[in-house]
């Protein structure tokens, strides 16, 4: 057996949240656990007990008691959790933390790249929330109202979202960065009535003005009935006050507070909260319903049980507020913590940015994607000379951490912190499989499956297998599955997505691999799985032989049909200067041989000058396979680089052998 790269002292062990919360099961429970799996398989065995346990242990706050806490359905997402409790995700977040008497903690601290600094403690995130919702209020914003965004990771935003679910209406989110279409394609699914948006955003050292696009988006959206605009880029007096097309954002909630104390819309525990929005590679981006009480139990548990997350923690999630991971960091809020918000790009003004900020301000867990990670070590990024003596715990996802960004990251970073790589996603709004602060962390894998999600991996013959690799499927129902899809009355949509494959079973489509020591492995996505000569491979086995080559940037693998077969197509994109040649073709493909196998060499190698990806940094396999086969790729408008996908057309050399 391998040994770990990291394993945790007795002392974080004895003061983990999670040591804790065994000992509050055990002693309301009857039961005794000795380590992580015990608890997990005891998650597994009662869920009632479990959920149960999680609602009352993090005393979560509501109006009303549940009749029951689950009844199952002959169809799994049919089931229903603590079905009558009433309760508000924003009073979890915010009055909670009043009454703790914390409030003059930092609850938000905000960064960009002109190096504006903004802090909010919790009695005036309070008092921002509790003012705007009683604007929202009386402009007509109810309970079930739908109120859209496009505005970076700033408190504004966070301000907007507790507001809108405080009356009980339902947010949804883009990034500013997103195109004119890509909005479009989101928003006008859900019909919002209110749009608050930023004018603009930072990255690269320039500033993006997008009241134009703003507008546009504006007068397509025929429910819309008030727009309020958020000053950013351009100052507010360069703004007209009194404007028929928006409302200053500061104007709109610079009323006399009528009631000081905010009074909380209270909905049932499987009301909306918000929707989130697929990636769009496939089609027009599915519109996810999130519910209120499900989305709050399992970040309560993920944040705290897995996460550690203590009040006197910063967290820094890099994301934008088109990432679930910005909704999922959002509900630190709930344990006190501090949560840094940045805007602009994580690579300036130089390649550390994102690092020198975890030191400068004495950040514990910072969490980031993937590609981050590899990106800091192709350019032979060093962090030698910062203390990072707070950090504890990095936190990885977006796609699959490769083993050498686990060396880089303790050779290079900080050897005695945390990496845990996590994986879930926006269907869920959380994680299916990722860390925990009490077992030790192996190269290239994630610690173990999330308590109370029955995860396993399942082989072509629907069956769990173990130092395998297959489909990760979750085989019982749990509160965070979403409510349904926007539009989707008769839920054919949502049993497409996640049910088709199996009867009645989450398939969550990413091809995984359970290890001897109940961690996991996720090798990407299944509908992007190669398949050569009966072969199944995952594509991050590829990328895996790529990440210590200097000469390549990115890359991107596909299967082409061929000859009744499949083969299989690499695209790198090198570094600035550098040509694709014979030798190198050949050191690639020797070097992918001896670190695989046989069949995971590919057929050919071929230099293109970008590799197109969508707003969320995943690599675009499936848009570019349909091309190779001249097919038209669904909804350009989700990559970010969709005019990267012309250079695939006119390659001839995927005709010839």
């Amino acid at each position: 057996m391998p040994e770990p790269v990291w394993t945790p002292s007795k002392e974080k062990i004895s003061n983990a949240n999670i040591t804790r919360y065994m000992q509050f099961v055990a002693s309301q429970y009857e039961c005794d656990f000795t380590d992580y799996q015990s608890l997990y398989k005891w998650s597994l065995e009662y869920p009632e007990m479990f959920w149960e346990s999680v609602f009352n242990y993090f005393d979560i706050k509501y109006s009303r008691k549940w009749e029951y806490i689950f009844q199952s359905d002959s169809t799994m997402f049919r089931s229903t959790w603590f079905k009558g409790s009433r309760l508000s995700y924003a009073e979890n977040l915010l009055r909670s933390n009043i009454h703790k008497k914390i409030t003059n903690n930092i609850a938000l601290e905000f960064h960009n790249e002109n190096n504006v600094i903004k802090k909010i403690s919790y009695s005036e995130l309070y008092e921002h929330v509790c003012s705007l919702s009683q604007s929202l209020k009386s402009a007509g914003v109810r309970k079930g109202d739908r109120v859209a965004a496009v505005v970076p990771n700033m408190p504004e935003a966070i301000i907007s979202m507790l507001a809108v679910n405080s009356l009980g209406a339902i947010w949804a989110s883009c990034s500013p960065d997103f195109g004119l279409q890509a909005m479009l394609d989101r928003f006008q699914q859900i019909e919002p009535k209110v749009l608050i948006y930023a004018d603009g955003y930072f990255y690269n050292g320039k500033s993006h003005l997008r009241t134009e696009v703003i507008s546009q988006l504006s007068s397509e959206l025929v429910s819309l009935q008030l727009n309020i605009l958020i000053p950013y880029v351009k100052n507010e007096n360069e703004y007209t006050r009194h404007s028929d097309e928006y409302v200053l954002f500061s104007d709109f909630i610079a009323t006399d507070l009528s009631d000081k104390e905010m009074c909380f819309e209270q909905t049932e525990f499987s009301d909306p909260l918000y929707i989130l929005f697929s990636s769009g590679t496939t089609g027009v981006p599915k519109c996810i319903v999130h519910s209120v009480g499900g989305t709050l139990l399992q970040h309560k548990k993920e944040l705290s049980l897995h996460v550690d997350l203590k009040p006197d923690d910063k967290l820094f999630f890099y994301t934008s507020t088109g990432w679930m991971m910005w909704n999922w960091m959002l509900s630190g809020l709930s344990l006190g913590v501090t949560l840094v918000l940045y805007d602009g790009s994580p690579f300036y003004p130089q390649a550390n940015t994102l690092l020198m900020l975890v030191d400068d301000n004495d950040i514990s867990v910072f969490g980031c994607g993937a590609k981050y990670i590899s990106s800091l070590q192709k350019n032979n990024v060093n962090t030698n000379f910062m203390g990072l003596k707070k950090l504890r715990l990095i936190l990885s996802t977006g796609s699959p951490l490769l083993s050498e960004s686990f060396d880089y990251v303790y050779e290079n970073i900080k050897s005695s912190v945390q990496l845990c790589s996590i994986s879930g996603g926006t269907d869920i709004v959380s994680c299916f499989v990722l860390g925990n602060p009490i077992d030790p962390v192996y190269r290239g894998e994630i610690q173990c499956a999330g308590l109370g999600m029955n995860v396993q991996v399942w082989d072509e013959n629907a069956q769990p297998v173990v130092n395998k690799k297959g489909e990760l499927v979750c085989v019982a129902s749990f509160p965070s599955m979403p409510i349904c899809f926007w539009n989707d009355p008769d839920y054919s949509l949502y049993y497409r997505a996640y049910f088709k494959q199996y009867n009645n079973i989450w398939c969550h489509g990413d091809y995984a691999e359970l290890t001897e020591h109940n961690g996991f492995i996720i090798y990407g996505r299944s509908d992007a799985t190669l398949n050569p000569s009966g072969i199944r491979i995952g594509t991050a086995e590829i990328y895996r032989q790529l990440e210590n080559n200097k000469q390549i940037v990115d890359s991107l693998v596909i299967g082409q049909k061929w000859a009744s077969d499949q083969r299989i197509i690499l695209f790198v994109q090198l570094q600035r200067g550098l040509s694709l040649d014979d030798q190198m073709i050949s050191n690639i493909k020797q070097h992918i041989k001896l670190n695989t196998s046989v069949h995971h060499v590919p057929a050919k190698i071929i230099q293109v000058m970008d590799i197109p990806r969508t707003y969320s940094g995943k690599i675009a396999e499936i848009a570019v396979t349909k091309i190779i086969h001249n097919e038209t790729p669904d909804n350009l408008d989700a990559l970010v680089n969709p005019e990267s996908l012309d250079q695939f057309k006119h390659i001839e050399s995927l005709n010839y052998e």
